[in-house]
């Protein structure tokens, strides 16, 4: 019996929960297919959100219409704003979380949303049938989809490996998903294999407190979402210590016993989020790394040992975690271990995150070969509402790269090579003074509103924000005295006050009042302060922004310049042989995309544009 639907979302982790629900929002019909119904949502790793570019990429996903924000603030243990002694550009929120409330939180949310049905089953294979497709479950269930959004997580083949002990799984305690891979392959797609790895978890009982350094979140925390109002977290303290030269030799001692090292993994792990044996083996000179003691949920038992990540024998990671004072009496309540699972290059899918080989199809997640909640929440709702338009007819959102983190994540996915896990950074992105978090109403909402995301009161007060922004701006026009300047500087006559501001160690709240009076118009304490930050900020990168929206201006002339579908690149005299094999491979959709696949040299450039834009 087949049963019909407009979207079907395979998986329901942190992309397949943001796809369907942005899906039904927009009035597709949505069956979410998942092993298990109680794990929607489910925080399988580190029990935070948030962190640097990642919390940025949060604030976006909650303009775009996502529910990652709301699911944190309602449930975050601790908030803090990461980076505070550098520059604005790249300070992010980042907030520790109750890995339980967050978990109901999202399950009641997909589970109470109208036009979503759950459905507890395995999805083996996709086939296109005409203009949509057949969906078929382990239990010979079969669906009548329009499109298909694939968000399998680490489930697909997943192997756990501890040490010499591996175990077929896609979570520890969860079975793996088996077939899809093989039916996606039918289909055209190329496959790969990625690792990723989680750290022991530890009994809180067994730890000694009192020789851990506390530490605490920000005494004036700030949400992750614009619709989170009377924000009021408890500030749950977390732990550090430190590992010492101990601990290392002893891993140094049993190194070959870690699948990594010994080539027992064929998958490629993260390169920014090490192993503990990565750590030992690479950074030689360092007798000591920094481990992070992290709460799971309020009054928990189970702690997570953020910087430990490890596949070493269960035996092992025990013996050097012993090695640290504040650990000497630790136990285990999960061994740390890696994991190996599928993945699909994204270099064959579109910037919409739709398959270049089959319509309707779409991907997201780490399916895509990312790391991170963030990563995958952003790419899930960035899918969802793309296969909502693709049901509707409606225009496609692409995000650019200088408009938002996720518009760098999607560009750099399907224009650079997937080696290793992808994980956001600020570094990433070239134009980060002006993807800051306190400006992503500015840069979102009027995207987010032309593609009918957001709830009418959500946009109306996104657009109370520009116009109590532009109202500061208008007011530090005005003059300032001698006599009224707060802090250390002088000036010698009156002065525009955004002449002064622009002074690196003026404030905005070292000026007059009257400068920022307006800004309240009930608004939240918090949000008032980031306004007037966001201000000051733009007023001090005043000359870096005007240099980047030129450059943007610059870029932009060939950026969108479409290139043909079907290219045979092989026959393009002058192309290097990397630059032929990897266009073949990527078959980017615009020179800009082009341009920025690995291995393009000047050269390579050269000969697109002779080729294909003779007339530009």
């Amino acid at each position: 019996m087949k049963h019909s639907f407009d979207v079907l979302v395979v998986g329901g982790g942190h992309a397949g929960l943001e796809s369907a629900l942005i899906s039904a929002h927009r009035g597709c019909s949505t069956i979410l297919v998942t092993q298990d119904p109680n794990a929607i949502g489910r925080m399988s790793c580190n029990p935070a959100i948030g962190g640097l570019a990642k919390g940025q990429m949060v604030r976006e996903i909650d303009v775009l219409g996502g529910n990652m924000g709301l699911f944190s603030d309602f449930s975050g243990i601790q908030f803090k704003v990461l980076n505070q002694s550098k520059g604005r550009s790249v300070w992010s929120p980042r907030a520790q979380i109750d890995k339980r409330v967050y978990e109901k939180t999202a399950k009641d949310k997909v589970c109470s949303t109208k036009k979503i049905t759950v459905c507890a089953g395995e999805v083996v294979s996709v086939e296109p049938k005409g203009d949509s497709f057949l969906g078929y479950l382990r239990d010979d269930t079969v669906f009548l989809i329009k499109t298909v959004v694939v968000t399998c997580g680490t489930f697909l083949s997943g192997k756990i490996h501890i040490g010499e002990r591996k175990i077929l799984a896609g979570r520890m305690g969860e079975e793996r998903s088996e077939g899809i891979t093989e039916s996606l392959k039918e289909l055209g797609l190329k496959s790969g294999r990625l690792k990723t790895g989680t750290p022991p978890r530890l009994k809180a009982n067994s730890i000694d407190w009192g020789l851990a350094k506390k530490e605490l979140g920000d005494k004036n925390p700030i949400p992750f979402s614009y619709q989170t109002s009377n924000f009021n977290p408890p500030n749950i303290p977390c732990f550090t210590v430190k590992t010492n030269i101990l601990s290392h030799n002893l891993i140094k001692e049993n190194m070959e016993r870690s699948p990594m090292f010994s080539g027992d993994v064929s998958g490629v792990g993260p390169r920014y989020c090490p192993s503990i044996e990565d750590k030992v083996s690479r950074f030689k000179n360092q007798n000591s790394h920094l481990l992070h003691l992290e709460p799971e949920w309020i009054n928990s038992d189970q702690i997570y040992l953020n910087g430990f990540s490890t596949s070493l024998p269960e035996e092992i990671q025990l013996s050097a975690l012993k090695k640290i004072p504040a650990l000497r009496n630790v136990e285990f309540l999960r061994p740390g271990y890696a994991i190996e699972y599928d993945f699909f290059p994204p270099a064959q899918l579109k910037a919409t995150l739709e398959s270049k080989k089959i319509p309707g199809l779409f991907f997201a997640g780490q399916i895509n070969g990312t790391s991170g909640y963030e990563e995958a929440s952003a790419q899930g709702l960035i899918a969802g509402i793309n296969a909502s338009s693709y049901v509707l007819n409606l225009d496609p959102i692409v995000l650019s790269r200088s408009s938002s983190y996720i518009g760098v994540m999607i560009d750099d996915l399907i224009t650079k090579d997937t080696l290793e896990p992808y994980r956001m950074f600020t570094s990433r992105a070239e134009y980060r003074l002006m993807l800051r978090y306190s400006n992503t109403f500015e840069r979102l909402s009027g995207l987010a509103k032309n593609h009918g995301l957001l709830q009418p009161s959500f946009y109306n007060n996104l657009k109370q924000l520009h116009g109590i922004k532009k109202h500061v701006f208008e007011n530090l026009k005005g003059s300032i005295k001698p006599e009224e300047i707060i802090n250390t500087t002088t000036i010698n006559q009156s002065t525009p006050a955004i002449k002064v501001l622009k002074r690196p160690e003026v404030k905005i709240e070292d000026l007059p009042v009257r400068f920022h009076q307006g800004t309240e118009r009930g608004l939240e304490p918090w949000l008032v302060d980031e306004v007037l930050k966001d201000v000051e900020a733009e007023i001090k990168y005043e000359g870096y922004i005007k240099r980047h929206l030129k450059e943007i201006n610059k870029v932009a002339k060939n950026e969108n310049l479409k290139l043909p579908e079907c290219i045979n690149y092989s026959k393009i005299l002058g192309l290097s042989n990397e630059a032929k094999e990897k266009l073949s491979f990527v078959n980017p959709e615009t020179l800009g995309q082009a341009l920025r696949v690995s291995g393009i040299t000047p050269s390579d450039a050269s000969v697109l544009l002779v080729n294909f834009f003779r007339s530009e």
